[in-house]
């Protein structure tokens, strides 16, 4: 699938551009409109950054809280460190285990939730950005062909930013 999406910066701007894609013969089933009075971006399914970013360290922590409590457990172990002195043997070890647990806890948060929030959104998050400040877009799904011609259609109208995107997946 195909998509073409230009951004206007006014509601007005954005309706021309679409009357003028009906005109054309354009099917209005592929074409929408996202902005304040239409869809909105999670309507359309336009990927919520902080949403994968949470989603991202929540998985990462599946997997490094128990590797970081091993690896606290072992370390203490084999090093017989005494940090706790009040705790005694058994115990000084389970809370080494403990605080490697936190440090796995801090890992997942930092680096799949703060890597997952910048990199995670692709092109989603400047085109939210843009809905968050007033402007609209009008988004046309289809082939190649049909994105062609959407676009030399919609040059005209002046766009602020106009970009074909390919799903060959």
């Amino acid at each position: 699938m195909n998509y073409l999406i230009a951004v206007f910066s006014d509601r007005l701007q954005a309706e021309e551009a679409y009357t003028a894609l009906e005109k054309a013969g354009i099917p209005l089933n592929q074409v929408t409109i996202l902005g304040k009075g239409y869809k909105s971006a999670d309507e359309f399914g336009l990927i919520d950054p902080n949403e994968q970013a949470k989603k991202r360290a929540i998985w990462m922590a599946y997997w490094l809280v128990p590797f970081g409590f091993a690896a606290g457990y072992t370390f203490n172990l084999i090093t017989g460190l005494e940090t706790f002195d009040w705790a005694g043997d058994p115990w000084n070890h389970v809370l080494g285990g403990l605080l490697g647990a936190i440090g796995g806890a801090m890992g997942s948060f930092f680096v799949g939730g703060g890597v997952g929030l910048s990199t995670g959104s692709g092109d989603a998050l400047p085109y939210r950005n843009r809905l968050n400040a007033g402007k609209y877009l009008i988004v046309v799904q289809g082939s190649e062909t049909l994105k062609n011609k959407a676009t030399s259609i919609l040059q005209p109208f002046n766009p602020e930013n106009i970009q074909g995107y390919s799903d060959n997946g």
